[in-house]
């Protein structure tokens, strides 16, 4: 009997959960999972005798090192600020580590300590990131097999609502943490265009947004998604002229969201007093940008209304977050849109091609939705070609390696996540 144990209940777990439950008896596992709220956990276990509800203080030491003591691997689903008290227990008590988020600093510097105890840690087991790397790779080694050259990379995500379910200007709904949702893009964008390193702040990247097409959806807005530029010597592709990673929007979403951001209210640095403060005058800044195009969405969110913001308030970023909870919170039966995008050009025999590689995935209900789906299954996925030993690597890794993906994709692909590929010769 092997033991897996999962950190987080929300959003993004709730398919994984149904993924270790289902595979659980025929790979002698036994699921610990574990979060602040004991009932959110028992709602997506249905009290099965595979899986143990732990109710944590993840910031409680001794509660979260019991636990990785008795782990054979563990999966964080925590916010990304609470993984490295989860990743330090792991070094400590040598356990393998898997999470959906970024690579930060400080898990980088476990590197050393994850190599000499032969641990794996893999970050960027999600979607975006993580379906993103698995499935670019597989193309870029099949060309680089071939004897190609890319030229141009360009990724595209985003988590978007379904057309039957779409009922709000803003055609959006929030089917991850909303305080990610706040808070996307405020680092601004690194990119490579044209041979030129590119640099956008925060302001700028909700501005003229370009447009991308995938086959049986509408034209889609993207704007530069972090920083691109780390990921080229992850990708080997150095000679690559463009090098770009994108988050896909409806095209109204830039607008209104550029309204937002220019008027500071994803701040999340400058505390505020929320005694007697009403939304209007919270929102009062945004005024000068409202337009026709966008009158309609910030009226939606109430940003101009004269109730009282809530009292636990402590900044801007919590105002919005709130609005957005209770404005583009997915109903029961809405259903979620997870569209994947990767535009790849390169070079074969002097001849100039293009290759589309789309994803639709769309969600059952507001639980079961393509985003729990798509950030969810890859860890369960890898959690059991880990302990199958089909994954023997070590070291601190993202998925861009074949042992990786080969065996995540496909299994993916058996579970109804599979890319269409169209591959055409430019004129």
């Amino acid at each position: 009997m092997k033991t897996i144990l999962l950190f987080g209940a929300g959003k993004s777990a709730t398919v994984l959960i149904d993924y270790l439950i289902e595979n659980a008896p025929a790979n002698m596992w036994k699921i610990c999972i574990a979060d602040a709220n004991k009932e959110q956990i028992l709602l997506k276990t249905k009290n099965s005798i595979a899986a143990e509800a732990i109710e944590i203080d993840i910031t409680n030491n001794e509660q979260r090192s019991t636990l990785i003591q008795r782990a054979d691997i563990v999966i964080s689903l925590m916010p990304p600020s609470l993984h490295f008290l989860i990743a330090k227990d792991c070094v400590i008590f040598s356990k393998n580590l898997l999470t959906a988020s970024y690579i930060d600093d400080n898990i980088k510097k476990l590197q050393k300590n994850i190599d000499s105890k032969n641990l794996l840690f893999i970050c960027e087991m999600g979607l975006d990131p993580g379906i993103d790397h698995m499935s670019a790779m597989k193309i870029i080694d099949d060309i680089e097999y071939k004897g190609g050259t890319i030229t141009c990379f360009k990724s595209h995500c985003g988590g978007l609502v379904s057309a039957e379910s779409d009922d709000n200007p803003w055609h959006y709904k929030i089917s991850w943490n909303p305080r990610n949702v706040v808070l996307a893009g405020k680092a601004g964008a690194d990119y490579k265009l044209n041979n030129k390193l590119v640099h956008k702040k925060y302001e700028e990247l909700f501005k003229d947004c370009n447009k991308v097409h995938v086959d049986g959806l509408e034209p889609l807005a993207f704007y530069p998604n972090r920083d691109s530029l780390s990921y080229i010597p992850l990708y080997h592709l150095e000679k690559a002229v463009t090098f770009l990673r994108t988050t896909l929007r409806h095209p109204g979403f830039c607008t209104g969201w550029k309204a937002i951001a220019d008027a500071g209210l994803t701040d999340d640095t400058k505390t505020i007093d929320p005694t007697g403060l009403t939304f209007a005058k919270w929102s009062a800044n945004i005024l000068p940008s409202v337009n026709e195009s966008n009158k309609y969405m910030l009226q939606y969110l109430c940003l101009f209304d004269q109730d009282i913001v809530p009292a636990a308030a402590k900044n801007s970023a919590d105002i919005l977050q709130y609005l957005l909870e209770n404005k583009l919170a997915m109903q029961p039966h809405d259903k979620d849109m997870i569209v994947m995008l990767h535009e790849i050009e390169y070079t074969l025999n002097g001849k100039k091609h293009l290759i589309n590689s789309s994803l639709i995935v769309k969600g059952e209900d507001n639980l079961r939705t393509a985003m729990a789906k798509t950030v969810g299954l890859p860890l369960g996925i890898a959690a059991k070609l880990i302990l199958n030993n089909v994954i023997t690597l070590t070291g601190l890794h993202i998925p861009v390696i074949k042992e990786i993906y080969t065996p995540v994709l496909e299994e993916l692909k058996y579970l109804g996540i599979g890319f269409v590929e169209n591959d055409g010769i430019q004129e």
